[in-house]
């Protein structure tokens, strides 16, 4: 088979499985991890801007530019590595260098990115974050110490990952500088690639993070305005069986509901399904880390669930509510159109009745009508047959009177025969 023979894009599809590898990092080493989102439309961006603005970097170095479709790029950053990775709805750089600063979590550090330039980034800034990289020390309780003196022990996460490679340890909170820290202390022989994997993966943990958790914001002005539309779809579901009030009226109210319902899940479902979809990524890359407990201080799997664990199930609860109230609405809504549809047939019955007894009044007047026609024309009928038959009647000596009482019985039956043929053949 030749290659004229394959699949236009099979060898994208295959491309795509290793355009994002891991970083190759040596020990010591400094990761620094800054992503930018879009406030609103994120999925919807121009593009083009980010490209731009990686570019603008990348001339700053004076280094190579990336392909011009391209949506991730590694190259060399002065005497860093960079990383640029474009996602659905946001944008990632990283860098790594190597050595750390005497100064823990330096702010310096973050000057591999000036400050004009991130002011210029399209979009804002969603997540920054530090990472030393050093080398384990020998003492455990040594490590502990230094871990302990840089984040706020309350809420430190520490554990051994990947099969005791190295300690990761963090706080997930924000320095005054702005940044979010994060230590690993690597196992002596731990390969370089193994390194960046982990470093990968703390990353992809915050930024993941980061994006769930604006499902939660969109959630809570989710519940708030749910939370106004509940009294009053509960009443007009509650009132569906009064016998007082205009169901037509309750009707539009309800309707009113209803679309404004179907407008917050149009404007609401794509926020929740990401944020699903980035909760399941976050919690598979929990799980690759393959945890260990160091001296009962809690992993990164049980900081996620008791922090932002319920975080998630308060998005799914917005998410439900939301779902359940339009779904409600609905069916009010069915059943007052069957209460109207029912009310409007009871109505055009007895419209029906009026109009049968109007009919029927109606044909007792025609009956009327004609028998007064018979008459009148019988009249003239008798008339006009006298005068005709006065001639004939005077030769026999009969008198005016005679003649005209001899001829009214059969005019009027003849009167009233034409009138019934006539009437018959209207119908």
């Amino acid at each position: 088979m030749t290659p004229d023979q394959d699949h236009p894009l099979r060898y994208a599809t295959v491309n795509e499985l290793h355009a994002r590898p891991f970083p190759s990092l040596e020990v010591p080493s400094t990761a620094l991890f800054v992503a930018f989102k879009e406030p609103v439309d994120a999925a919807n961006r121009d593009r083009g801007r980010d490209r731009a603005h990686l570019l603008a970097l990348l001339d700053r170095h004076g280094s190579a530019h990336p392909q011009p479709e391209a949506t991730h790029f590694s190259g060399p950053l002065g005497r860093a590595t960079l990383k640029w990775e474009s996602h659905t709805e946001f944008v990632t750089y990283s860098a790594f260098w190597p050595g750390v600063s005497a100064r823990p979590f330096d702010p310096a550090d973050a000057g591999v990115f000036a400050p004009d330039w991130l002011e210029a980034a399209p979009g804002r800034r969603l997540t920054s974050v530090l990472i030393r990289i050093v080398a384990m020390p020998e003492d455990q309780d040594e490590m502990l110490a230094q871990a302990e003196g840089w984040f706020v022990p309350e809420s430190m996460a520490m554990s051994r990952v990947v099969d005791g490679a190295a300690v990761v340890a963090g706080d997930f909170h924000i320095d005054p500088a702005g940044h979010m820290r994060f230590a690993v202390f690597v196992r002596p022989g731990t390969g370089a690639r193994r390194v960046g994997r982990i470093i990968q993966r703390l990353c992809e943990i915050e930024i993941y993070r980061a994006m769930s958790m604006l499902g939660l914001i969109r959630a809570r002005a989710l519940t708030a305005r749910l939370n106004a539309l509940d009294p009053a779809l509960s009443a007009l579901v509650s009132g569906l069986d009064a016998a007082s009030g205009s169901p037509e009226a309750a009707l539009h109210e309800l309707l009113a509901i209803s679309a404004e319902l179907e407008s917050l899940a149009v404007r609401f479902s794509f926020r929740f399904g990401a944020t699903a979809a980035y909760e399941a990524i976050l919690n598979q890359r929990i799980e690759v880390l393959r945890e260990e407990r160091i001296e009962g201080r809690q992993t990164f799997a049980e900081f996620m669930m008791r922090r932002f664990d319920p975080a998630m199930r308060t998005v799914k609860s917005a998410e439900g509510r939301l779902q359940a109230m339009a779904e409600r609405a609905a069916r009010a809504a069915e059943l007052l159109r069957t209460r109207v549809d029912v009310e409007r047939s009871a109505q055009n019955q007895k419209l029906l009745e009026s109009m049968d007894r109007r009919a029927d009044l109606q044909l007792r007047l025609q009956h009327t009508v004609e028998g007064l026609s018979v008459v009148a024309i019988s009249y003239y009928a008798v008339s006009l047959a006298g005068y005709l038959a006065y001639p004939v009647a005077h030769e026999l000596g009969l008198t005016k009177e005679m003649l005209t009482a001899a001829l009214v019985l059969p005019v009027v039956g003849l009167v009233w025969l034409m009138i019934r043929r006539i009437r018959k053949g209207m119908h």
